[in-house]
This record gives C-alpha cells, structure tokens and sequence, in this order.
C-alpha cells in the first residue's frame, strides 16, 4: 500500500473532525446573537450554507475514507478531484491570513493554529495524491 492511502484516511478523520467542529463554532463566535442583526433572507442563507458545508466535509470524510486509492492516483478522476480539494484548501489557507478578523483570531490563538495546522495539512496531503506520488 502507497503511503498516500493512510495519508487520505487521516485527511478523512480531519474532514470529520472540521465538521464536527462546526457544532461548537455558532457558541464560540455567538452565531444567535450576530444573525440576528441581518435581514432573514440573509440569515436564512446564512444557515442553509453553514449545514452544506458540513455535509460537504462529511462527505469529503467519506470519499477519503473509502476511496482513497482513487483519490492517489488510481484514477483520473481520483486525481482531479484531488488536485481540486488541494486548491480548495489552499485557498482556504489564504483566507484564513487575509480575511478573517485578526482580532478574532488572536483571541482565538489555539483554534486559529489547529485549523491553520489542519487544513495546511490538508492541501499538501491533497496535493500528492494529485500528482500520484
């Protein structure tokens, strides 16, 4: 077995990981309190978006979890979608430094490393399986 494989399966306990996350996050930065300042259409999209990135990360699990020889390489499309989520998370990298409030984040130091770590992470491991390594 290629080293990449278990490399996609740890990628896949950190997809789950973010997306169980994402149950805490609404109480960390008061989700309730700051929704309530919008426009409902704006509140509602809000919400919608917030469970459909979560089942995206859990459905990015489970891609890594049990088809993580395609995602290395074994297929063409394996490897697209690989070099997909590489970029993805790249750029998830970079809006994390460039976006997000940097008062936030310092508040939030230990939060802001481990995700910084995790989806780093991600975007190298993503990476490799596109260039079939």
């Amino acid at each position: 077995m290629r080293i990449i494989v278990p490399l996609l399966w740890i990628a896949g306990a950190i997809h789950l990981a973010i997306a169980v996350s994402n149950f805490w996050v609404p109480g960390i930065l008061h989700y309730r309190e700051n929704l309530v300042k919008l426009s409902p259409m704006v509140r509602q999209v809000f919400i919608v978006h917030s469970i459909y990135m979560v089942l995206v990360l859990l459905g990015i699990s489970a891609l890594c979890f049990f088809f993580a020889p395609q995602l290395a390489g074994g297929t063409l499309l394996g490897q697209c979608l690989s070099g997909f989520l590489a970029v993805f998370w790249l750029l998830r990298v970079v809006l994390q430094f460039t976006f997000y409030d940097r008062e936030v984040r310092a508040r939030y130091r230990l939060g802001d490393v481990a995700y910084i770590l995790a989806v780093s992470s991600l975007t190298v491991v993503f990476a490799v399986a596109a260039w079939g390594w």
